[in-house]
């Protein structure tokens, strides 16, 4: 796949991502257009700072850092995934999981 290639299929996966949280967040979620200029995050939701990535090859570690240094203090870093015909998939630290995890055992 050609770089324009890339990018449209790129831009496609954070569209698609983007409506799905709207759709289960109940509010609209957009797209942080001029991010790959900017070198910051694909989507951001309250203190979430999300990366996008629709690729075949996964290079997970080099995502997540990609994330994490855009993201400011108190912000989490997030990266959300997936391959053709694969669900989509989120990646974030441990020390950001357990707090949400600790939520919903109360």
């Amino acid at each position: 796949m050609n770089g324009r290639g890339k990018r449209n299929k790129g831009a496609a996966g954070e569209r698609e991502l983007a409506a799905l949280l709207s759709e289960h967040l109940g509010f609209v979620v957009k797209r942080n257009l001029g991010q790959a200029r900017d070198g910051a995050d694909d989507l951001t939701v309250a203190q979430f700072r999300i990366e996008v990535k629709r690729q075949e090859r996964l290079q997970v570690d080099k995502w997540s850092e990609q994330v994490e240094a855009c993201a400011s203090p108190g912000e989490v870093p997030v990266l959300m995934y997936r391959r053709n015909g694969q669900p989509w998939r989120v990646c974030l630290r441990l020390e950001h999981f357990i707090p949400m995890m600790r939520d919903q055992l109360k």
